[in-house]
């Protein structure tokens, strides 16, 4: 399976905090936004990572992560000029994606939870269709909202209904088959001009080949799109480490833990980061390991 980061867009509800820089680049906790969707792809097990940039910030995000080489990925970009849709980073990751599954997530999306790596191993190992992950929020009406039935099978999607039917938030993690490419190319821009996600996930339903899968209690999942959330989420993320004394979307300890590296190249990368606590951290989990 392959992976995308959405991480293009221009930001504008945080503004003027991104009019010099890309949302994902923003600091949640002591690390980039970026760090947490890039995690999730890596906790299940994906290795071959296109990010999807606007022009003017791919430099910071190839400074930041380079080709990937270092972590045991493989990470590359593609540049999306102007905003045009969630979905339209498939078709412009169509080459990346190739003939397999892909999962695509929003860059400024970040998941938590204590089974959450088992959960996203057990799904993608073998998409037959598309698998949405849902979220229970107070207010659905702000969101793309879907309901399953007993056996976890998507039956209704809507975006940002007056009247949910259910309190499940579709969040911004999407694991697809191939045929999510052709279905993409034949999608009709919405009233807004965009390539709409709920389309792409409602030709899946229709066809009886979408799944719902309810994260439930003791997951979080944070959008962190204004700067309330952007707050909230850093005091979140620093609260959970500073009360349990492991980091979040630590990338170089998920890289050793799942293999991708060994403690020495772990301990190197801590190492180059040293003078920071996070970097102290990185090099006592290779030490740990090693």
């Amino acid at each position: 399976m392959k992976g995308i980061i959405l991480a293009g867009g221009v930001g504008t509800r945080l503004h003027p905090i991104t009019i010099g820089t890309s949302k994902q680049l923003l600091p949640v906790g002591d690390k980039p936004m970026v760090y947490y969707p890039l995690s999730v792809l890596m906790l299940a097990g994906i290795r071959d990572i296109l990010i999807i940039t606007k022009p003017s910030d791919t430099p910071n995000f190839q400074a930041l992560l380079g080709d990937g080489s270092h972590l045991g990925l493989h990470v590359s970009y593609r540049e999306q000029h102007s905003p045009h849709g969630i979905a339209d980073a498939i078709l412009i990751g169509a080459g990346h994606i190739g003939d397999g599954p892909v999962a695509l997530i929003l860059g400024d999306n970040i998941f938590h939870g204590n089974s959450f790596s088992a959960t996203l191993t057990e799904n993608a190992r073998s998409v037959h269709g598309c698998v949405l992950f849902g979220y229970r929020v107070n207010d659905p009406r702000e969101y793309g909202v879907g309901e399953s039935d007993v056996n976890g099978n998507l039956i209704s999607i809507e975006e940002k209904p007056q009247h949910p039917r259910s309190n499940r938030a579709i969040t911004g993690l999407y694991l697809y088959d191939n045929d999510v490419v052709d279905i993409t190319k034949n999608l009709r821009p919405s009233a807004r001009g965009e390539l709409e996600i709920t389309d792409v996930n409602r030709v899946y339903m229709e066809r009886g080949r979408a799944r719902l899968v309810d994260l439930g209690r003791g997951f979080a999942w944070l959008d962190t799109g204004t700067p309330e959330s952007l707050f909230q989420a850093g005091h979140y993320v620093r609260t959970l480490e500073e009360r349990q004394g492991v980091r979040i979307a630590c990338i170089e300890e998920i890289a050793l833990r799942m293999g991708f590296i060994d403690a020495d190249a772990c301990h190197r990368l801590g190492s180059r980061m040293a003078s920071s606590d996070y970097g102290k951290y990185v090099m006592a989990i290779a030490s740990d390991r090693g």
